[in-house]
């Protein structure tokens, strides 16, 4: 199948989106999963889930089962959750605790560091299999950033912080903002997941920008009255939006007495930042929580999300915490925005959309996204 990819030339003021096809083509989505997803980190969960020697953690990235756990040596590591004798995957629950990895089916036994430690019934060939690097369980790169796990299914992955640390400064003009907010201190206090009818790229290209704010967002545009202008923290560096006068914080009744995160400063206080971390997270600061979101491509015209909101854990262990009033707030922003995803992936297949739409000036930022994906997957210029 050949396709001509090339975006229609911008003109004037008008910038170009994507083609319709980039968003419904199984070959662009394995060109994507190739050339994007198998060689960028990949956000997957908190280091305070696996803290203990012996906690694990399972997790899905593409195609790959993977096993996160903290061994004796106190050193986090991921394997492909394989067993190397038949491919059985060896840890089914999502969490759990454990001095050994034992696969379920022929009770083939693993150290915590993946080393092939017992084959029950094997006396003629077992010194041929025990501590074989050959046989030890499939490593996966793993690197922590910020208390967060990531992910990388490349051979040899740039280091985390290249790709992270990058973004960061490009959003802000320098680290230390994000790096108050101490996320890796926070815990997650509430989970949502959603299934959305859209390609992934809608989903990221919806939140860069903030032109359809004022048409969808009523508890949104009320909460920072300055995105009813169609401008969003993203439209340039450092930006971030200010908490209406009238509220005391970021919820949905505008109510709300937790005290700042430890590591904030004065003028953080009643901001938000919204943050892309390219390809498939998305980061909300405020000033008492942190709202992470992480896309899972499913198909071309298929994600899922994970939305978590996290908090300083001693504020979690108060009798009268209550995370719902903030909750419930970018709940309905979630949700209102993934219903306009899925309005348009309902016309990325129409010849309407056969040569892609138009971005006008206050949305223009987004052709940066659009520049990433195209030159990733060697589209660029076609």
């Amino acid at each position: 199948m050949v396709m001509d990819q090339t975006v229609v030339s911008d003109k004037g003021k008008l910038k170009a989106t994507l083609k319709g096809e980039l968003y419904t083509s199984p070959v662009v989505f394995e060109l994507e999963k190739e050339h994007i997803f198998d060689k960028s980190w990949v956000f997957v969960g908190f280091e305070y889930e696996v803290a203990e020697p012996g906690r694990y953690i399972t997790t899905k990235v593409q195609n790959e089962n993977i096993l996160i756990v903290r061994g004796k040596d106190n050193v986090l590591r991921a394997f492909l959750n394989a067993c190397r004798h038949r491919g059985a995957t060896l840890c089914s629950d999502p969490c759990g605790k454990t001095g050994l990895i034992r696969c379920p089916y022929h009770s083939w036994s693993y150290g915590l560091d993946g080393s092939l430690l017992g084959v029950p019934n094997t006396s003629e060939c077992r010194e041929e299999l025990v501590n074989n690097e050959n046989y030890s369980l499939e490593p996966v790169h793993l690197q922590i950033w910020h208390g967060m796990i990531w992910l990388n299914l490349s051979e040899n992955p740039l280091p985390v912080e290249q790709q992270l640390d990058t973004q960061i400064f490009d959003r802000f003009g320098e680290l230390a903002t994000f790096s108050r907010y101490q996320i890796q201190h926070l815990k997650v206090a509430h989970r949502k997941e959603y299934e959305v009818a859209a390609n992934w790229k809608l989903i990221v290209e919806n939140f860069q920008e903030c032109y359809h704010c004022s048409a969808i967002h009523p508890e949104l545009t009320a909460t920072l009255p300055e995105f009813r202008s169609g401008i969003g923290t993203q439209n340039s560096t450092g930006g971030g939006a200010k908490f209406n006068d009238e509220l005391e914080a970021f919820s949905l009744s505008g109510k709300g007495n937790r005290p700042k995160l430890k590591g904030l400063l004065p003028e953080d206080d009643r901001l938000y930042y919204g943050i892309t971390i390219l390809p498939l997270v998305f980061i909300n600061l405020t000033p008492d929580h942190v709202i992470i979101h992480r896309i899972l491509p499913i198909s071309p015209e298929k994600s899922k999300v994970i939305c978590e909101w996290l908090f300083d854990p001693e504020e979690m262990e108060k009798p009268d915490f209550n995370s719902a009033d903030a909750v419930e707030l970018f709940h309905r922003v979630n949700m209102q925005d993934f219903e306009a995803c899925e309005w348009c992936q309902e016309n990325m297949g129409s010849r309407a959309y056969k040569n892609g739409g138009i971005l006008v000036p206050i949305e223009q930022h987004v052709s940066k996204f659009y520049n990433y994906v195209l030159e990733s997957i060697g589209m660029k210029g076609e």
